[in-house]
């Protein structure tokens, strides 16, 4: 199994040093480093390789709102945790609407911040009660969207198939499996139904599947 290379940034040196407690008994996760700003993150992330980063919101110098748009920037691939005090549903849809891939708030268990972590490596999302709960509020007091399935985006059988099997959090893997075809050939045609579909993550493919009624 592949070593989760992550990154802390949090302006508490104590809440920072208690996350690498927690996870220090994983041997999967190796932590690069610590950041108490922002800017000391993208520092980071600029001299070290990472795959996760448990992310703050409130922080100097540059927040964790203005880090994550930095992130999806420079750093695509890098998946985003954000790890906060703030639990309020508008703080959940804005971060993930920028592109964090899961959002937990400081008082989770230290097992669902590692589910977390496993989580957002494997298949780019974790949907904890908090993030779904406000994803499907939104869709249901939304009124400017409407279902509009096969109205500009054709999806072929294959892809809305996969796109069913990404709303029940299946990894590339099972999906493969499920398919009967590889992990990286299901990777490209998540790749291409984000770009077909127009959305930022797997977040956006969820949504766009709720609201056009393509989920199972």
């Amino acid at each position: 199994m592949s070593i989760i290379n992550y990154a802390i940034a949090d302006d508490h040196h104590i809440f920072r040093q208690g996350i690498r407690l927690v996870l220090k008994d994983e041997p999967r996760l190796n932590c690069i480093g610590e950041a108490g700003t922002g800017k000391e993150l993208m520092s980071l992330l600029n001299r070290q390789t990472a795959d996760v980063v448990l992310l703050d919101l409130k922080m100097p110098d540059m927040d964790g709102i203005e880090a994550t748009k930095e992130i999806r920037n420079l750093f695509p691939e890098l998946k985003i945790i954000v790890l906060t005090m703030h639990n309020d549903e508008p703080f959940v849809l804005h971060l993930m609407e920028l592109g964090a891939n899961g959002y937990l708030v400081k008082n989770a268990y230290p097992e669902e911040i590692i589910k977390a972590i496993y989580s957002v490596h494997e298949t780019n999302y974790y949907f904890n009660e908090l993030v779904s709960t406000t994803l499907l509020r939104k869709i249901a007091t939304s009124r400017k969207y409407k279902p509009k399935y096969q109205v500009g985006i054709d999806l072929t059988d294959r892809e809305k198939q996969v796109l069913q099997l990404i709303c029940q959090e299946k990894t590339a893997v099972e999906i493969g499996s499920t398919m009967y075809l590889s992990p990286r050939t299901i990777e490209g045609i998540r790749a291409t139904l984000i770009e077909k579909i127009g959305v930022k993550n797997v977040a956006g493919l969820v949504l766009y599947a709720v609201r056009n009624g393509l989920t199972e």
